[in-house]
This record gives C-alpha cells, structure tokens and sequence, in this order.
C-alpha cells in the first residue's frame, strides 16, 4: 500500500518547487556578491554557498515528510514534543541569542544560525490542525476547545514578541485567523476568538510596558520605516533611502532587465538587496518576465496547496495545507508590498527565493509535509473501492 501512495506525487508540484528555488539560488548570489565581498573579504559567494547549504538540508527533509504518514502528526505525544521542544528554543533565543537587525532572533552552533520563528509558524499550524480536528465534536465550547490553543498560541507570540519580532507575531496570528475561519468554528465563537484575541494583544503590550520592553513596539528604527513607507521621497536620504532605491532597481528593469549580475542597485544602494529586497533585484536584472515568472511559481505553488486543501477529506490534513499555504501567501504579498511601497516594511522575507536558511530549510519541510497529503488524497481517489473493501473485511 506505502509504495503505491508513493507512486501518487504531484510532478507539476515538483517541478514548481526545483525551479523556483533554482531560481532562488541564483538570485542570492546574483544579489549577495558586492555585500560578501565587501563585508567578508570573500570571492562573493558566502551567501550563496550558505543558502546551497540549506537548500540541500531542504531537500533531505522534504524527502523525510513527504513519506512520513501525515496523520502521525496529529498524535498528542508528538504535538507535546513539537510544543515543549520549540517553547525551549524560543526562550534560548531570548537568553542566548544573536542579535541582527535590532531583533535577537538567531540561535548560533557553530557555523549554523538558527531562527525558531520559521520553526514555529509550522508548529503552530500542525498544533491547531490537531486541535480543531480532535475537538470537531464540542469545537464550539470555549474552556474545552477554544481558550486552550489561543493561550498556547498568544505564549508563543509573545515569547517572539519579547525578541522583538512583530512581524513574525502578525504573520503568525494571520494564519491562526486563516485556520480559525476554515476549521468549523460558528460565528459566535469567531466573534469570541477575536475578542480574546483583543485581550490577547492587550496583554502583551502590557506586560512588554512592565518590562521595558515596550520602547521596541515604538523604536526609532520602525518609526522611520513607518514614516518612509508613507513619504519617501520627502527624504530619500533617509527614512526613504530603501524604498527609494528599489523603486530605481524595479523601474530600470523595464520588460527585459539589465541582464543577470549586471544590477547597479546591489552594488551598496539597496540594503537587504539578497534578503528583504531580492525582488527589486530580480526586476532591475530580469525585467518584468523574470517577476512574472517567479510570481507565476509562488502562485501556482500557494494555489496547487489550497486546491490539496479542497480535495482532502480528512479535517487534519486539509487545516494543514490550509495553514501552509496562507503562510507562503502571507508571506509573499507583505514582502511585495514592502517592495512596491503598498505596505510597510517588516523585514517579511520572499518564501523560496531570499537568503535564509532556517526560512528555506522550514519551507521545504512544510512542502515535503503538503506532498504527503497530496499523494494520500491521490491515493484514496485512485483506489476508493479497495479501500472500501478492506474495511468492509476489518468490520467483519
């Protein structure tokens, strides 16, 4: 039976995935060579042999989850594990952590850097799966079903609120709110849950005023970001400086691009220009086609998972791809946004194609972990009457 579920992967999924992080690949070293050169001295390809890295640790677990059994995730022994063990990692984070971009959000062995909020994102979609999905039969009583995975949930924020790390805390609670509307909750308890959730916020600000660490909401970094998304070129040496410089890098683009390598942008005029902004790179160096095309595979990649979604009979499974799919979703429209000048800038990063390894290691995972529904699902469609008949014989 396992080998014939095998024989039911997605091929166009595949293929989506291998070339857009090719496509990745390229761009990180197409737009990391000036800033590897200039801060470490090296011949330009630190972060691309970094990210190469990842991307082949990627591959491995992709691998593993897309032939582990999928409902094997929904067992309390493994949620207990994935809770307590990414609970730890966040609180190392705070006692121990990295610091980069004004956020302590790494966790450093040796030459891996780890950062726990990619890893949480995933835990908190398979956790509240599990939860809706086990709790389908009094999914509306809110001591027993509701309060207890908000609690967990807004603990986890704000453990990566305290980094601080609010764009990571919004992402997360956009996809609870995504989970939450497909999971057969009525609209009271919705209208509940965004009250807690309310409270929740209220809370946390709270207890990060007791703290001190209240002046990371309001800090000088994320006021000037504010107030260069809403008049950038009132200061372009300033507040407006990124967003300003990525407008030059889309607008030189045009329809064919400069050529790939030949960006000017990069060269110490766009910041973040392999990470944030790779998409600004992307259209000053392959034009409009290249944006197509890869806005074209993060599309299919974000629609192929809801459709998975859709034809998944089970609860479990299909609040799973749900949750996956609205974060890459998520993710891709507020990195856009910040690109384009439409919303703010977070630091949000473009799924599959920017540096970061824990961002590219975690995605993979989660698609490996989609496959596997989606090849259960093909399975179950393919062989509907064997099945029927073997717990026909079971029930006898």
């Amino acid at each position: 039976m396992f080998k014939k579920v095998l024989k039911c992967y997605d091929y166009k999924f595949i293929i989506a995935l291998v070339i857009l992080s090719m496509m990745g690949l390229i761009m990180v070293y197409s737009a990391s060579m000036v800033t590897a050169i200039a801060r470490y001295g090296f011949t330009g390809d630190y972060f691309y042999q970094k990210q190469k890295l990842a991307l082949i640790a990627g591959i491995f677990f992709f691998c593993v989850t897309a032939v582990i059994p999928y409902k094997m995730y929904q067992e309390k022994r493994f949620l207990m594990l994935a809770l307590g063990g990414i609970t730890t990692l966040l609180v190392l984070v705070l006692v121990f952590g990295h610091t980069a971009g004004n956020a302590t959000s790494w966790l450093v062995l040796g030459p891996i850097r780890i950062q726990p909020l990619e890893l949480t994102k995933l835990v908190i979609i398979v956790y509240l799966a599990a939860v809706f999905t086990n709790k389908q039969e009094y999914i509306n009583d809110l001591k027993r079903a509701i309060i207890p995975p908000i609690l967990i949930v807004f603990f986890l924020c704000f453990l990566i609120a305290m980094q601080p790390d609010y764009g990571g805390v919004l992402l997360i609670l956009a996809i609870v709110a995504a989970i939450v509307l497909c999971s057969g909750i009525s609209r009271k308890s919705m209208l509940k849950i965004a009250m807690l959730g309310v409270v929740g916020i209220g809370i946390m600000l709270v207890v990060l005023l007791v703290t001190g660490h209240i002046d990371t909401v309001f800090s000088p970094v994320r006021i000037s970001r504010f107030t260069g998304y809403l008049r950038p070129f009132e200061n372009q040496q300033g507040d407006g400086y990124q967003l300003v410089n990525s407008y030059l890098a889309i607008g030189t683009g045009g329809l064919q691009g400069l050529g790939l390598g030949q960006g000017v942008q990069k060269a110490g005029y766009l910041p973040e220009s392999h990470t944030d902004f790779i998409m600004a790179i992307i259209a000053e160096e392959l034009g409009f086609w290249g944006v197509l095309i890869v806005l074209g595979l993060l599309f299919f990649i974000v629609i192929k998972g809801l459709r998975i979604a859709q034809k998944c009979k089970e609860p479990f499974g299909a609040l799973m791809a749900i949750g996956i799919s609205v974060m890459i979703g998520i993710q891709v429209f507020v990195n856009l946004g910040a690109v384009t000048g439409i919303l703010p800038i977070t630091g949000v990063t473009l799924p599959f194609v920017s540096y970061g390894g824990s961002s590219l290691t975690l995605l993979m995972l989660s698609m490996g972990v989609l496959t596997n529904i989606s090849m259960f699902n093909k399975f179950e469609e393919k062989h509907k009457g064997e099945l029927v008949k073997q717990r026909k014989l079971k029930s006898v």
